[in-house]
């Protein structure tokens, strides 16, 4: 009995409850990686079932995504009506002075003393802008002022014979003919004075011409003058002013356009080196297309701003009086290579493809000139995701 017992206890040592082997035989180290494989199980499975459960139904639906196959998507729509919108018309073109005045000499010119004037100077009608030598001009004055002296003289002295001889011709000591040549003297000596005084005034004249003056008052835009400079008459223009400082935007306008405006129309102009915006009144409308680009001028008369440059670029949104039209929001309205649509649902709760020609953009939406009545439901968001002829179920936009 005892040797029964010893041998039970003895082959029960060597192995664990798990069957492992203890004993320090090759089958003592496989029970630690049984149990990490058994964790790494247990690991993947649940990673497996929370992957299913979110790709079964734990993710948000997308609700842009475009319906499943046999589902009616819900779509808003808006009948439009029709509303009394303002016309704009957007343009671009460039600031120019509204009456450019050149300035040169017009005298016989000379040598430049100082020049009075620069640019962005404001100056007065009559202004002097430069001065020119004058100094042999002054001696040709005073030289004719001389001979006007002299012919003085002689209109005197013959003026004196001429009434001596009227007083001896009773008496018989003079002729009558001695008279008339007497008389005839004294004529010529009057009007010698007469060219004499003429010949003063020309030099005046002419001095006076010497120096360049302003013959409008307005804003001086470019100088080419300096002191030291030798001017003449015909030459290139010494200086160019904006009269009254006034200036102008040549809008470019297709010729569509250009017969929706008139003389008078109001407009808002924007210089693109300036945020600020300046009221302007059309005031001369091109009566010409360009063959070329098929545009017109419209011309844009502004007060005098700091701002506005000539040369300068701008932008101007015109007046073209009220249009009464359907109004939609710029998502209502696609575009593609054949132009603008819309969808319309019609009764039969189908969408269909409605080309439409859109006008002004204002805050409350699109101005639709042609395509709608106004009575439409039109569809208002997802038109991308429709095609023309697709079931819908309309739901009115609130």
């Amino acid at each position: 009995m005892n040797y029964e017992t010893t041998v039970a206890a003895d082959a029960a040592a060597p192995y664990s409850a798990d069957g492992g082997d203890l004993t320090g035989v090759p089958g003592e180290s496989r029970s630690p990686n049984r149990r990490r494989w058994a964790i790494g199980a247990i690991a993947a499975a649940i990673i497996l079932v929370a992957a299913f459960f979110f790709m079964s139904g734990g993710e948000e639906a997308d609700p842009f995504a475009p319906p499943e196959a046999g589902q009616v998507p819900i779509v808003s729509v808006t009948a439009p009506g029709r509303a009394t919108v303002a016309g704009t018309i957007e343009a671009t073109g460039t600031l120019f002075a509204r009456r450019e005045l050149p300035v040169g000499s017009v005298g016989e010119g000379g040598r430049v003393i100082s020049v009075s004037a620069d640019e962005g100077d404001w100056v007065r009608q009559g202004q002097v802008l430069v001065t020119i030598d004058r100094s042999v001009q002054v001696q040709q004055i005073e030289g004719a002022r001389a001979q006007i002296g002299v012919a003085q003289a002689d209109l005197n002295l013959a003026q004196s014979n001429l009434d001596r001889a009227l007083k001896l011709v009773d008496r018989g000591f003079i002729s009558k003919a001695d008279v008339d040549r007497l008389t005839a003297t004294r004529d010529a000596a009057r009007a010698r004075v007469a060219v004499a005084r003429a010949t003063v005034g020309e030099l005046q004249a002419r001095t006076a011409r010497l120096n360049i003056y302003a013959p409008a008052s307005g804003l001086v835009l470019t100088r080419s003058v300096e002191p030291g400079q030798t001017v003449g008459a015909g030459g290139t223009p010494l200086f160019t002013i904006a009269q009254g400082g006034e200036m102008e935007l040549r809008a470019l306008l297709s010729e569509e356009n250009l017969a929706k405006i008139a003389v008078g129309s109001s407009a808002t102009v924007t210089p693109v080196s300036s945020e600020k915006s300046f009221t302007g009144q059309v005031w001369q409308i091109s009566p010409t297309i360009d063959q070329q680009n098929r545009q017109g001028e419209a011309r844009i008369a502004l007060s005098y701003a700091p701002e506005l440059r000539p040369g300068g670029f701008a932008s101007a949104t015109l007046s073209s009086g009220t249009v009464v039209a359907p109004l939609l929001p710029e998502s209502a309205i696609q575009n593609d290579d054949d132009g603008r649509f819309v969808y319309v649902v019609g009764n039969d709760d189908r969408v269909r493809r409605t080309p439409v020609k859109t006008g002004a953009v204002t805050a409350r939406g699109v101005t639709i000139l042609e395509g709608l009545t106004g009575s439409e439901q039109v569809v208002l968001r997802a038109g991308g995701f429709l095609a023309d002829g697709d079931k819908v179920k309309p739901q009115r936009a609130r």
